[in-house]
């Protein structure tokens, strides 16, 4: 019985150090560590406008429907751009609904954006990605959006294309994926384009 006790007592307070190093002092240790390192990043790359109001993460898509906003991915998000539902289609390369929806959505995009009828348009342009919650865009969708946003701001495609460029990032460790654009980033500073011009 004794040899019991000593096993059980033993074993609570080995519970009790694992609980409080593993449920207490590591989490409070990487909290303090990102806080210090890199803060914006560790609370949600938060994008605020001019006057400080946050408008959302640089990590997630937003729906951006005004001619005057460059357009993200389509997204299979919950409605869309649900970050609590976070999912793609589902649907494969054989699936006729999914046919369906990227001829329509090609169409839309050329009417949208004032391309001829046989324009090429970019996968990214018209297909969701797997999270339905990508931020970037391709640099050629970007710049096929470009007239239509620089027509409805009343602001030279030059500048409008200037801030793509600057919003533009590179290949993940510069051999990963494509360059592409941050749409919530781009479409501030825009904003802030259009209110200095």
């Amino acid at each position: 019985m004794k040899t019991l006790l000593l096993e059980l007592k033993t074993s609570v307070l080995v519970t009790a150090v694992f609980a409080v190093l593993l449920c207490g002092a590591y989490p409070l240790a990487v909290w303090a560590g990102a806080q210090l390192l890199f803060p914006a990043k560790a609370n949600g790359s938060l994008v605020t406008d001019a006057s400080g109001v946050v408008r959302g993460s640089a990590l997630l898509a937003q729906n951006f429907t005004s001619d005057k906003y460059f357009q993200p991915r389509p997204s299979a998000a919950g409605t869309g751009y649900d970050a609590t539902s976070s999912s793609g289609t589902n649907l494969g390369p054989t699936s006729q609904k999914l046919a369906d929806s990227i001829k329509a959505a090609v169409i839309a995009y050329r009417t949208t954006n004032g391309l001829a009828a046989d324009a090429t348009v970019p996968a990214d342009a018209v297909t969701s990605s797997g999270s339905g919650l990508d931020p970037h865009i391709s640099v050629a969708n970007a710049h096929l959006q470009a007239a239509r946003v620089a027509k409805a701001r009343g602001l030279p495609l030059a500048r409008v294309q200037t801030l793509i460029a600057a919003h533009t990032a590179g290949r993940d460790l510069r051999i990963f994926g494509e360059p592409g654009v941050n749409v919530l980033l781009l479409n501030r500073d825009l904003d802030q384009a259009a209110a200095g011009k």
